[in-house]
């Protein structure tokens, strides 16, 4: 062992416990990768909270828990918080951490804009949390805000919620577009020698798409919520429709960005499974090109879908079937996805621990998903459930039951590397378990509910629709009791955890070749890559594990 390997994990093994880093203004993209990461986790508990407050509502047809302005705003929050404080910026922190290790670099591009564009979630989300406490209460028109519903504020009320609700959404859209120059600059410019584009794991190209409609998108909704704020609070008339305003440019503006947002959610999740399926199943994966370019496909196509969401907004027949047709097409990359995780794991040896079981539950759900939403482009299948708990369901299905349970596979299946420490398997699988049965038992029972005509943030409804919502409700107290252990097995585990190996999962990725947790600097020297990614079962690159010392052979 070198001198500098043996620096190297004696500064991995100072670093196991110390925890002050976390807590302070650093350039470190490891350090602001987990701060990121903790942070989002606790908005998505806040998050989480305001959903069992509305499904506890929605249990019986009264209304009895809580008032209409405040379900209003306990659904708007609910959306906003889920969005734009938990998957987006959750995305961002666990790229943050990984891309320069995957890709070989020292750190990102411009480590001080890294650090302010994390710096900027904190005040942003607990200004928006706030506005619970304005003698109005917080927005009460849906993530959408569409006017001219959100500009019907009381008079006399200049700070209201709309404002703080815009006001947070602009600061978070800025953070975004800052982090979105980081990564693409730093995956274009930085990787290591012989890192070519299809030497990169499917993850990096995953962040590199996502991160390339951030800078295309984003500024849309930005200037679109600028808009709105004038209209607001300084007299303006942009969507005003009694003042010749248009609130329909306000919707093509908001969707342009917030459907490509649902592929920069869903794009990583993608990367996550098709990091986790090859590791767990030892099988190279399946049709890498394809799946890399598939990734581009998808963010390409994402761009030109945003009117399916506006089918019944007064939309011109020729319009409606252009956009069909471009939403059905995204079908085709994604399915090539679907197809090249199926063909990794069949007729493989499955190892099941927790990552790869939130990794095959999050697949399976998103197949589900898929076809509820070709289902959903076609316009009059759209238009016969727009704005009903069909689209509620499918929507769901897609951030939690294949997002989410992505995300927690990215938090299993790293968190050896992150934290040095490894965690308990037992908890991880009671974990998955309670998520996977309150997920589908929370979020199935919508898509009958719309079927049936259940229109979607009502407080009160029907009697013939209760019983369905007493199975979704259960459903989704039962999600917020599977966060329990989860929580338990984190934060026992990386205070007490076993010591882990550098690479317990034998895994291929360059992040797997340096300690856990990595050194200031990542590696020793800068990686010369040779091999291609996901080279499971081939010889020429076995990795054996030295358990002594934690090194990759």
């Amino acid at each position: 062992m070198t001198h500098d390997s043996t620096a190297n994990i004696a500064e991995a093994n100072e670093s196991l416990n110390n925890w002050r880093p976390y807590f302070s203004f650093s350039t470190d993209h490891k350090v602001i990768g987990v701060q990121y990461m903790v942070t989002t986790f606790i908005f998505f508990l806040i998050g989480g909270l305001l959903a069992m407050l509305i499904r506890a509502e929605l249990i019986t047809p009264a209304l009895n828990v809580v008032d209409r302005p405040l379900y209003n705003g306990l659904f708007t929050m609910h959306g906003t918080i889920m969005i734009f404080l938990w998957i987006i910026p959750f995305n961002a922190g666990i790229s943050n951490y990984l891309v320069p290790l995957m890709i070989g670099a020292r750190d990102m591009a411009f480590p001080l804009l890294n650090a302010i564009s994390f710096w900027i979630i904190p005040p942003a989300g607990i200004l928006l949390v706030s506005s619970f406490l304005l003698p109005n209460g917080p927005a009460q028109s849906g993530w959408w805000s569409y006017p001219p519903v959100s500009l019907q504020i009381p008079p006399g009320q200049p700070i209201n919620g709309e404002l703080i609700w815009i006001v947070s959404l602009v600061l978070l859209g800025i953070s975004s577009i800052m982090g979105a120059v980081n990564f693409v600059t730093t995956i274009f410019w930085m990787r290591a020698p012989g890192m070519t584009f299809f030497r990169m794991p499917v993850f990096v190209w995953s962040a590199f798409s996502a991160q390339l409609l951030q800078l295309i998108n984003l500024p849309s909704l930005t200037g679109a919520l600028i808009l709105l704020l004038f209209d607001l609070n300084f007299g303006t008339h942009f969507f005003k429709p009694l003042e010749n305003g248009d609130p329909i440019i306000y919707q093509h503006l908001f969707w342009f960005y917030s459907h490509p947002a649902v592929y920069i959610m869903a794009l990583p999740a993608f990367g996550i499974f098709a990091e986790v399926l090859p590791a767990f199943s030892r099988n190279p994966l399946f049709g890498y090109r394809s799946l890399a370019i598939a990734t581009l496909g998808i963010a390409l196509v994402s761009i030109f879908v945003w009117v399916h969401h506006m089918f019944t907004s007064a939309t011109p027949d020729w319009m409606r079937m252009t956009f069909m047709f471009t939403s059905m097409l995204v079908a085709v990359p994604t399915g090539v996805k679907a197809f090249g995780w199926t063909a990794t794991i069949w007729k493989s040896k499955l190892h099941l621990e927790t990552p790869m079981l939130f990794a095959m539950g999050g697949a399976a759900m998103f197949i589900f998903a898929g076809i509820t939403g070709v289902m959903l482009a076609a316009t009059p299948f759209d238009i016969h459930v727009h704005n009903t708990y069909f689209v509620v369901g499918h929507f769901h299905y897609v951030v939690f039951n294949t997002i989410t349970m992505a995300i927690f596979a990215a938090i299993y299946f790293w968190f050896p590397k992150i934290t040095g420490r490894m965690y308990a398997e037992g908890w991880g699988k009671l974990h998955f378990w309670l998520t996977f049965i309150g997920a589908n038992l929370t979020f199935f029972p919508m898509h009958p509910l719309g079927l049936q005509g259940m229109v979607r943030r009502i407080a009160s409804y029907e009697p013939q629709y209760q019983g369905l919502n007493i199975i979704a409700s259960l459903g989704g107290f039962l999600l917020g009791v599977s966060t329990l252990p989860f929580i338990a097995n984190i934060v026992g585990s990386w205070l007490y955890g076993p010591r882990a190996v550098n690479n317990p999962w034998h895994a291929t990725g360059l992040e797997w070749t340096t300690t856990s947790p990595p050194p200031a600097n990542n590696f020793e020297e800068i990686p010369i890559v040779i091999k291609p990614p996901y080279d499971y079962g081939d010889p020429k690159y076995s990795v054996i594990e030295d358990s002594d010392n934690g090194e990759s052979v």
